[in-house]
Parts: structure tokens; C-alpha cells; sequence
């Protein structure tokens, strides 16, 4: 990374870490933040090669995007990490956590290397991968979490497949206990929502799409929570987007079991009704809830039960999305969109701001034990500047991912980024992207 000295001057500084929010300005050297604070707001030194003015924008630390699916390796049609990465950049993403749903699976140290080594070759954010918990996410054997832990695997994770098997699950959960290793699960009764498309109800029952009750997912949900008291891992949802799955990890949380939650920005902004006249961009797992189902997740991020947002990017080809809604492959991107989709908690009133942006930085960095997600003296200089009210529309053809399959399509939002730093280095700028 960049051994530059950077000087950031007149910015409004936010670290949710520490609850840090103030005028000032902040100092990098050798890629790492070397000084920060009030004092520094507008402080020149003939030291600093290159100054800049941030104009009152705020300066945050770089999100840290927990839920990513790419291509890489075996579909690189999709997303490759490279293009991951220049989406992730222009969306104020810093780290971004891969899933093991290749081809090959990521279930073998080797793997999880070649990870790491591709993405130091081409991604221009930092990549942590997790690595699959069962061989070949086949739900049966468990991979050798101590030694994937070795090669770098942050995680494990089936990613978007529930374990059936819960003596499989309960195994895994034991071993990974004794490494402290998280495990990171799906939520959804593979039998209830074999055939699904939609949620349950009269909105499905009217478009004729098969569907699926929105228990599928608590009932799961229930059912890890007691195999977590048997074990004492640590356990992570990847993601929920309904209200008695809430409840019910807020009960367990209230227990004081070692549990967290994500939820998707799609689940935030969106609802079932969104899927309109068989809108398959709308097609994501899991599917789109009930309003009511909708609100308690804005309301979990608000009072805090809800512990990360992620994007839970999952780009898919043209040709896998422009299909009949029940051929429809699921699936949406959402790297660059994930900021402002954040943000509508808090312009809607629902949040306060410095609350949504440690779901997106500090929480994550710390359920993942990662260096990043705060401002501090000492740590990696991975920054993003951006206009919490400026507003724009989503348009497809300028995202930066290999695939247009955003549910966002011509949505307004507030909050857009104008600068992102990994390591000191200039990631992204919009100021320099051309203009067409």
C-alpha cells in the first residue's frame, strides 16, 4: 500500500468506534492513520506532499462489506475479484468478505490461497475469504476448519445454504468452539423452500409464483440458537429479514449466547410488493418480506439487535435474470448501492448516523476480529469520503460490477462517495471517473 504522507483538512471526522464526531482534519503516513482530531482541521505543514480538502464532507472508516458473492474462481462471467473490487471501491467498501460459492468450492487451504494470492494481483480493496464448513457445501462433511483457519479463512460458511443435517451443524459448531473460529449461517429450511420463489401470502398467491412461508426462516434460525447453547461457538446469521427471526435472536442475545446478526440492504428498502409485473432483479434469497417484515428490520438496526448491514452482492448474467420469475436465478448486486441504502435509515429518521455506520465498519471489524473499521491512531488508513445528502438516481450502466442485476434501478437515493483510501492509496475518486 501507499508510503505517501496524506493530509485531510476540513472534514467532519466520524468514528463509531469511539463515537468521535467533530471538525478536524487527519494525517497518514506509511498507510496507516498517524494522527487525527480537531486540532488538525485546518493545520498546514510543509511536510505534507499532498493536502486535501475534504469541504465539510465526511471522513469515516472505509465499510467492511460482510456478504459478498463473486465468480471467481470458475465464473468469472459474473464478477471476478478484480471487478468486485472496483465496485466495492466506488461504493466506499474498503474489505470485502467472500463466500466459499465457487467452482471450486473454497474448502481447502489451498484455496483459500489462491484467494489471497489473486487478490493481491488485481483487487484494489483488501479481500478476506471465508471458507466453506461443510466439503463442497454438500451439508455433510465437515471441512478442516484449524487448518483453513491457518490459510487465512476469516469464517465458515455454507453461504447461501442451510445445513440440514443438524448433527453436521452441531459437529462443526464443536470444532469450531475449540478454535474460536466463527461459523457463519443461512437461514432458510431447505424442504419448505424447495420450489420458492417468493414469500408466502396473497401478493405470491396473486402473481401464481410458488412460494414459501416467511417461518422457513425463524424455524431455522430457533434451531441453531439451541445448537449454539449446546456448543458455545461463536455464530453469526449472514443475514434475516423477518420479525420473529429478530425476536428470537434477541431472546437468545438476552441469554448472553455469543450471537450476531446481519441484515441485507435490500431486505432494508425493500418488500415483496417491489417484485411488481415478475421483476426477477427483485429475485433474491432470501426473498422479499411483508412491510411489517420490512419495518422490524429498520428497527433492529435502529435499536441496535440488528449487528451489521451487508450488500449481499450476488451478480448474476443477463441470461440467468431475463428468464420466467420462477427460472430466474436469485440473486442481486449491491456493492456500490450499499452506502446510501444505509443511509435511508438514518435520512428517514429511523437511526442515527454515526449507529449505521458502525453496522457497516466498527461491528464487523470486530465480529471478524479485522484491523480496520475505526479511526485511530495506528490503524490501516483504509478511509472513505463521502456527501451524505447529495442525491443521485441508480443507473446500471454505470455500475462498475461485471453485472447490471441491481433491485435499485433507477431509485433515488442520498449519499454518494467521493473519494476511497485503502492504505493510504487512492482507491477511487469521482472526480476522475469520466464522464459520459
Amino acid at each position: 500500500m501507499s508510503a505517501q504522507r496524506i493530509a485531510f483538512r476540513n472534514a467532519r471526522l466520524i468514528d463509531p468506534a469511539s463515537k468521535l464526531d467533530a471538525r478536524g482534519g487527519l494525517l497518514v503516513e506509511n498507510g496507516r492513520i498517524a494522527d487525527l482530531g480537531p486540532r488538525l482541521f485546518n493545520d498546514s505543514d510543509p511536510k505534507d506532499p499532498e493536502v486535501i480538502d475534504c469541504k465539510g464532507l465526511i471522513l469515516a472508516p472505509g465499510l467492511i462489506d460482510m456478504r459478498v458473492f463473486t465468480g471467481e474462481p470458475g465464473s468469472e462471467h459474473r464478477e471476478t475479484l478484480e471487478s468486485a473490487s472496483l465496485a466495492a471501491a466506488a461504493g466506499g467498501v474498503t474489505t470485502i468478505v467472500v463466500m466459499p460459492n465457487t467452482d471450486p468450492v473454497i474448502d481447502e487451504p489451498s484455496l483459500v490461497d489462491f484467494i489471497h494470492r489473486r487478490a493481491a494481483a488485481t483487487a484494489r480493496v483488501r479481500v478476506a475469504p471465508m471458507a466453506a464448513l461443510t466439503r463442497r457445501l454438500a451439508g455433510e462433511t465437515m471441512t478442516e476448519i484449524g487448518l483453513l483457519r491457518e490459510a487465512g479463512a476469516v469464517a465458515f460458511t455454507d453461504g447461501d445454504r442451510t445445513i440440514a443435517n443438524a448433527r453436521v451443524l452441531r459437529r462443526a459448531l464443536s470444532y469450531a468452539s475449540g478454535f474460536g473460529a466463527l461459523v457463519v449461517g443461512h437461514a432458510e429450511d431447505p424442504d419448505l423452500c424447495a420450489g420458492a420463489s417468493m414469500t408466502e401470502g396473497e401478493y405470491a398467491m396473486r402473481l401464481g409464483i410458488a412460494a414459501a412461508p416467511a417461518a422457513a426462516e425463524p424455524i431455522i434460525v430457533e434451531r441453531d440458537i439451541r445448537l449454539l447453547e449446546l456448543t458455545g461457538a461463536r455464530y453469526h446469521f449472514g443475514q434475516i429479514s423477518c420479525r420473529a427471526s429478530l425476536d428470537a435472536i434477541a431472546a437468545a442475545k438476552q441469554r448472553g449466547l455469543p450471537v450476531t446478526c446481519a441484515v441485507s440492504a435490500h431486505h432494508l428498502a425493500l418488500n415483496e410488493l417491489d417484485v411488481g409485473s415478475y421483476l426477477t432483479f427483485m429475485k433474491v434469497k432470501p426473498p422479499l418480506r411483508s412491510e411489517a417484515d420490512r419495518a422490524a428490520m429498520v428497527e433492529g438496526v435502529s435499536n441496535g439487535l440488528i449487528d451489521v448491514i451487508v450488500s449481499s452482492h450476488d451478480p448474476q448474467a443477463a441470461d440467468t435474470k431475463r428468464q420466467p420469475f420462477a427460472q430466474a436465478a436469485f440473486g442481486a448486486v449491491g456493492l456500490e448501492t450499499l452506502l446510501a441504502v444505509a443511509l435511508s435509515v438514518h435520512h428517514d429518521g429511523r437511526a442515527d448516523l454515526g449507529h449505521v455506520l458502525k453496522a457497516l465498519t466498527a461491528t464487523p471489524a470486530r465480529i471478524l476480529d479485522l484491523p480496520g473499521g475505526r479511526l485511530a491512531k495506528g490503524a490501516p488508513a483504509d478511509l472513505v469520503l463521502f456527501d451524505p445528502d447529495a442525491p443521485f438516481a441508480v443507473d446500471p450502466a454505470r455500475l462498475h460490477s461485471r453485472a447490471r442485476n441491481t433491485p435499485f434501478e433507477g431509485r433515488k437515493f442520498q449519499g454518494l462517495v467521493r473519494m476511497t483510501f485503502v492504505g493510504g492509496a487512492c482507491v477511487y475518486d469521482r472526480a476522475k471517473e469520466k464522464q459520459t
